[in-house]
């Protein structure tokens, strides 16, 4: 059973009053039996048996209120004292949980997040203990994040920067003028630390929950249909073949057009990227599917290219992350594509959903609230 803090201190005050009361009747109970005692040994006499009944009874009860008097006077000195010293021993039983998460939030004021506090219990004390060792697993895990992020984004701004100035460098030594191939690699730099830039930008905004959508509606099956044709030719350029299927037209959803552009384009983009020549690259669109109690439009990106090992499936879309780093580099990715894709359809409502299999391909499912 699960005692609240409640429960506990009611049913400790009633311990405390059944004791108290059952002290106090034994030691009344016993005490008045000594008085009896005392008053038949010393009080009952000649004088007192030759008086009238009314005049001993007068006699017995100055005798006893007198005696009764000093009981009840030192009887509620003493369960005042003892009382407060139950209670005081109680509360700091039932407050120590409290205590040690005062000291926890000190620390963590202080800027100490290596924190992490006992559950004694599963009490109210206990609740907010755990939502507390929570909070600071959070704000470990954000710290760590943005340490990672101010690496990463650090080194990608370092790699154009770089190359624009041992460029400018060398033609600055060769005492040459800038020729207008130089310029045109400069302005690619120039133009990769501007789309770096921007991308940030927007993932922080989605991030926040502060990007501001254009929703209205939107036919995704045409939609779907120019941004594969858009991508076509690229995907063609490296032998693969690319294909789209729908199972209903029109397919209405509530969407930013040109957020949405970007997923598919994002998403298309690495499926072009990592599939090799000879590959094959379907994109299959469907109206209604249940899911989390809910109705979507599902888009499935379905690749056969080199796949994603199991491992790194729950970092996928982590910003800055990258499958195998050293080829992605190289291929000019900032890992950046997938996490924007992640965020722009979190803000329409909706979720991906990613199932892969090293050499064999690789399948993104992206799920929408159903339009009416």
């Amino acid at each position: 059973m699960k005692w609240t803090v409640r429960q506990k201190i009611f049913v400790c005050m009633g311990l405390i009053v059944l004791i108290i009361g059952g002290v106090h009747a034994v030691t009344k109970q016993v005490y008045m039996e000594s008085q009896f005692d005392e008053f038949r040994k010393h009080e009952i006499d000649a004088a007192y048996l030759s008086a009238p009944p009314g005049e001993q009874i007068e006699i017995l009860k100055t005798f006893v209120s007198g005696k009764m008097k000093l009981f009840v006077l030192g009887n509620l000195a003493f369960f005042i004292a003892t009382g407060l010293l139950i209670s005081l021993w109680i509360s700091g039983i039932l407050t120590l949980p409290l205590r040690k998460l005062v000291a926890a939030i000190e620390r963590v004021a202080q800027g100490d997040l290596d924190v992490n506090v006992p559950v004694p219990s599963n009490d109210e004390y206990g609740k907010v203990i755990h939502t507390f060792n929570d909070m600071t697993l959070r704000l470990r895990e954000a710290e760590d994040a943005r340490r990672r992020l101010v690496a990463d984004v650090a080194h990608e701004l370092r790699t154009p920067l770089s190359i624009m100035q041992l460029k400018l460098e060398n033609a600055q030594q060769a005492d040459q003028s800038v020729s207008p191939e130089m310029l045109l690699r400069l302005q690619d730099e120039v133009i990769r630390l501007g789309h770096l830039v921007e991308d940030l930008h927007v993932l922080s905004l989605a991030e926040a929950g502060r990007l501001a959508l254009d929703c209205k509606p939107l036919d995704l099956s045409a939609k779907l249909e120019q941004i594969v044709d858009d991508v076509k030719m690229e995907a063609e350029e490296n032998g693969l073949e690319m294909s789209f299927h729908s199972k209903a037209k029109p397919v209405p959803v509530m969407a930013d057009a040109r957020r949405i552009t970007q997923v598919f384009i994002n998403l298309l983009t690495n499926a072009i990227r990592y599939t090799p020549e000879g590959g094959k690259i379907s994109v299959v669109l469907e109206d209604t599917v249940q899911e989390r109690n809910a109705v979507y439009t599902r888009v499935s990106v379905t690749d056969t290219g080199i796949g994603i090992p199991a491992e790194e499936l729950t970092h996928l879309f982590d910003r800055f992350y990258r499958v195998e780093k050293a080829r992605a580099r190289h291929t000019g990715g900032t890992g950046l594509g997938l996490s924007i894709a992640h965020h722009f359809v979190r803000a329409h409502g909706g979720f991906i959903r990613v199932a892969s299999e090293p050499d064999r391909g690789t399948t993104f499912a992206v799920y929408l609230p159903a339009g009416e």
